[in-house]
């Protein structure tokens, strides 16, 4: 019988969701390893290498023994970045279970995917884009590092339609970063710019995972 194929997992966990526009929301985490931009201010660097094989049968195992006790209706595709790894099959499995998918990725990579919510983060320094996200994002977040100015977010606001809501997510709500937020988007105001928000990480007031 033929090896299943597997998956590079660096954790599985319930919380909320911290951030953007389904901040509260019970989810279970299924964080894979492996990145293609790792960004210097990145806080799962942890995820960048290693992390365990497992099929998409077996993570789909774990993730119902974790709703016995926490039963959250979403689940959550994270990294480091998800979509480096072929998740058709898991996803495909968590849609037959009933669940609700979010993939969180810095979107310079795409698959079609049976996808409720893509939240997609673009990263310096190109802040590069695939252009199925414009009609397939629900939220652009971009992380306020010292490098992001308003050209940048003219850039990208631009880019995505209106109705797409564009986050300013403070890093790792620092508050040089908060402070740098609050100036942008009194800026992207001034400059006529629309459906600009600040946005936080909820779950590091919770002290959360």
């Amino acid at each position: 019988m033929p090896l299943q194929p597997t998956l590079k997992v660096a954790e599985i966990f319930p919380s909320i969701q911290g951030e953007g526009l389904r901040q509260g929301e019970p989810t279970i985490f299924i964080r894979f390893s492996g990145c293609s931009l790792r960004c210097s201010f990145c806080d799962t660097k942890y995820a960048w290498k290693g992390g365990q094989d497992f099929t998409a049968a077996q993570i789909l195992e774990k993730v119902e023994k974790l709703r016995k006790d926490f039963p959250a209706d979403w689940v959550c595709l994270t990294g480091g970045e998800p979509l480096l790894q072929d998740l058709s099959e898991l996803a495909r499995l968590l849609r037959k279970e009933k669940l609700k998918i979010q993939v969180e990725t810095n979107a310079t990579i795409y698959r079609k995917l049976p996808v409720d919510w893509y939240s997609i983060s673009p990263k310096p320094e190109k802040y590069f884009t695939r252009p199925e996200y414009r009609s397939e994002a629900k939220e652009v977040k971009l992380v306020v590092a010292k490098s992001l100015n308003l050209r940048v977010v003219k850039r990208l606001r631009k880019k995505f339609p209106l109705l797409t809501p564009l986050l300013l997510q403070p890093q790792s709500n620092k508050k040089w970063s908060i402070a740098l937020g609050l100036v942008l988007l009194t800026k992207a105001l001034q400059a006529g710019l629309k459906n600009i928000r600040l946005s936080s990480q909820l779950h590091r007031f919770y002290d959360l995972p």
